[in-house]
């Protein structure tokens, strides 16, 4: 997370986005042979389940580099409870918040229609 409890490294958004990023590579690549049922890459249906700010990004690189290009378009992501459209989103370290300057936001290779999902004002 950091180099000291609480805090971020600097560069945490680029890091949590390239592992949102392969999350969404690995099922359609990865070779499965340990299972006698089943080879070869998982596919196209699947659920993404996500903890913390760290894959929370994985939902709008799904929607915007994946179901707009016709892949995953069965996929699953949930937030919370809400396990009825999309990942499953789940808080369980709130001291790792994913605190980062608006101005770094270009970083995470998203559209900018996302940029508000990003917003964050404490207090």
């Amino acid at each position: 997370y950091g180099p000291v409890a609480g805090t971020d490294y600097r560069d945490n958004q680029l890091r949590f986005s390239l592992l949102c990023q392969a999350a969404l590579e690995a099922p359609r690549i990865l070779s499965l042979n340990n299972n006698p049922y089943f080879s070869g890459p998982y596919g196209e249906d699947v659920v993404f389940v996500c903890n913390d700010w760290h894959t929370g990004p994985l939902s709008c690189y799904l929607k915007s580099n994946y179901q707009s290009h016709g892949i995953y378009r069965d996929a699953k992501v949930a937030f919370s409870a809400e396990l009825n459209n999309a990942t499953a989103f789940c808080i369980h370290n709130i001291s790792y918040q994913g605190r980062f300057a608006f101005s770094d936001y270009p970083e995470l290779n998203l559209p900018e229609r996302f940029k508000s999902s990003f917003d964050f004002i404490d207090g």
